[in-house]
């Protein structure tokens, strides 16, 4: 158990760029309206009035001198980020940060990236989705982290780690995005995911966990975003849909030239798009400057309109 709490520690903390230190201490501390959605978005309980938790239990905190993330999420939403109606096409794209599972970079991976998306004409969908709890007292939270990274400590043994609540909050979102398509404007055939690190798990999960059948509201993405996740092996579904993913090679914990789930993909003659970029470390999210990893959304972009899914269509 110490093992995976480490190793989860480590992705949240590399999550979180680098590129935006803030001033001060570098302890934790609450930061209020730091994550705010963008101007004009909706957000959606994701569950309606099932949906469990509740917004109080959110934390905002920046934490060693980084830009703000939310901790302690119980209460899922999806966010709606439209893009301008003389742009839109009718491609949407669900965008879920990492963090580990156990903080969420909301504005380095979802607010930033669903305000590219919507740029090009994509109706984007933020996932906020469910995370495994934290102290709620910043000090506690401090201490914790700082004991996890004492010498001594294994980081290198990273066992997988996985949270079946933020798997089932994506397929969720799918289901919302898709049962609500014609409100949005958007093509229900056409929903997407782009997940980051910790997101990019549950993005995974939520292509294999999906249900085989053609039922609008249990099948798997579209299409799917795969970025900086693990890039282990897996069990490639018949129907698995295209997959676009992006890594650094200088990435702490999932870099060093292993891509055998890019290769799964081509291996069962699914679509696969693998970009490896020499430097970007891990949590670059739109890019670290001085990188090409600042190409990654628009690669991501052109891919997709390689499929066919920015063509301008009438959502049905």
């Amino acid at each position: 158990m110490k093992r995976i709490a480490r190793f989860t520690m480590a992705l949240a903390m590399a999550c979180l760029p680098v590129a935006t230190m803030a001033q001060g201490s570098g302890e934790a501390a609450p930061i209020g309206g730091a994550t705010e959605a963008p101007k004009g978005s909706q957000v959606i309980p994701l569950y309606g009035k099932a949906t469990p938790g509740s917004p109080s239990d959110e934390i905002s905190t920046r934490f060693m001198g980084r830009e703000a993330v939310l901790r302690n999420i119980t209460y899922p939403t999806l966010t709606v980020v439209k893009p301008d109606p003389a742009k839109a096409n009718g491609a949407a794209v669900i965008v879920a940060p990492g963090g580990g599972f156990m903080i969420l970079s909301m504005q380095n991976e979802g607010w930033r990236v669903a305000q590219a998306l919507a740029d090009k004409g994509v109706t984007a969908f933020v996932l906020k989705y469910r995370l495994n709890p934290t102290p709620e007292d910043e000090g506690e939270f401090r201490a914790g982290v700082m004991r996890l990274f004492a010498p001594g400590g294994k980081a290198a043994e990273r066992p997988e780690i996985r949270n079946p609540a933020a798997t089932q909050d994506a397929l969720a979102a799918l289901q919302v995005v898709r049962s609500r398509a014609s409100e949005w404007n958007v093509d229900p055939r056409r929903v997407g995911m782009i997940g980051f690190s910790a997101g990019a798990m549950a993005t995974l999960e939520a292509v294999l966990g999906a249900s085989k059948d053609m039922d609008p509201g249990t099948r798997a993405p579209d299409f799917f975003g795969y970025i900086y996740g693990p890039m282990k092996t897996v069990a490639v579904p018949t129907e698995a849909p295209p997959m676009f993913a992006a890594l650094a090679m200088d990435d702490p914990l999932f870099g060093g030239g292993d891509f055998s789930i890019a290769t799964a993909w081509q291996q069962a003659k699914r679509p696969v798009e693998l970009h490896v970029y020499q430097k970007g470390g891990h949590g670059f999210g739109l890019g670290k400057p001085n990188t090409t990893t600042t190409l990654m959304i628009d690669e991501f972009l052109a891919w997709m309109d390689m499929q066919g899914l920015l063509s301008r269509k009438e959502a049905k």
